[in-house]
């Protein structure tokens, strides 16, 4: 295998033949992306989320590169493309083949044409949106926390609360109860519990790219205990042929993804690092530097 200085080399054996095989067939492989703690930073308030300012050029420069980018969230995604900034990068080179998969992937925007494809609203996700407040007051009646109603699930975040990981625990049972209640299930994760319909997961969402773009090699990055399903699915293909790169982008706050990745970078500038090598490793294939990666 030959080295690159950009790119980091994945501590598993896995990671590395995946990351081999991705620079082997670039214009074949396929990128898949967490946006929440992955491609922006963790804020307070979830409206105020933003992709590092080293993501969008570093996207933009991979993106004609490979053979499809997509992102995977639990956000809305139509949430996703306007806070990501992705509307803006329509026509761009490369992102004719860029998607968002929304709602843990029962939604869809499609950058080729702006699409945007949404299931009928969940009656559970329905029920639980109007008895949430009064749930989330008796469980936290002088503490804070924020509901995010993401259209497809709702989140309740304790970040702003005196006492987070506290105000966390506080919910738990009482949202398990609601979600139970409404048929729904409880997502956790970084100081913030999820109440959404159940069979949906981002393996499931990777999975069905997968089964539609048919890539030489895939590469999935997440920050958060909901990952966890895609890199479970990113296992699942190697067995059956698919090299892959599991990349977690790291937090003090989640240690899971940590354990079960081939490759960790330094939260969301990392990510942008890595992507930005990729594009690298790529172009300078392209002119005669050999493919690979290298200690960094």
């Amino acid at each position: 295998m030959g080295s690159h200085p950009a790119l980091p080399v994945p501590t598993t054996e896995a990671g590395r033949d995946g990351l081999t095989a991705f620079l082997a067939a670039p214009e074949r492989a396929l990128v898949a992306l967490d946006f929440d703690g992955t491609l922006a930073p963790i804020v307070p308030n979830p409206e105020d989320s933003r992709p590092h300012p080293d993501v969008p050029p570093a996207l933009a420069r991979l993106a004609p590169l490979i053979g499809g980018l997509a992102v995977i969230t639990g956000r809305a995604a139509a949430d996703a493309a306007r806070l990501g900034g992705f509307e803006d990068l329509r026509g761009a080179p490369g992102f004719d083949r860029f998607t968002v998969l929304g709602a843990y992937g029962a939604e869809r925007w499609n950058a080729l044409d702006g699409s945007l494809t949404t299931p009928p609203p969940h009656p559970g996700v329905m029920a639980a949106r109007a008895d949430l407040p009064g749930v989330v007051r008796d469980a936290l009646p002088s503490d804070r926390a924020h509901i995010e109603d993401k259209g497809g699930a709702l989140a309740v975040h304790t970040r702003r609360a005196d006492d987070p990981e506290a105000a966390l625990e506080a919910l738990r049972e009482p949202l398990t109860l609601l979600a139970a209640r409404h048929a729904l299930t409880v997502e956790p994760g970084r100081r913030v519990l999820e109440l959404r319909p159940p069979g949906t997961d981002k393996g499931a969402a990777l999975a069905e790219l997968v089964r539609a773009a048919r890539p030489s090699a895939v590469l999935y990055a997440g920050d958060d205990l909901g990952d966890l399903a895609a890199f479970d699915a990113l296992v699942k293909l190697r067995d059956n042929g698919l090299p892959g790169v599991r990349v977690c982008s790291g937090s003090t706050e989640v240690t899971a993804l940590a354990e079960a990745c081939d490759l960790l970078v330094d939260g969301p500038a990392g990510v942008a690092a890595l992507l930005s090598g990729l594009a690298d490793a790529v172009e300078g294939a392209a002119g005669g530097t050999p493919r690979g990666t290298g200690a960094g």
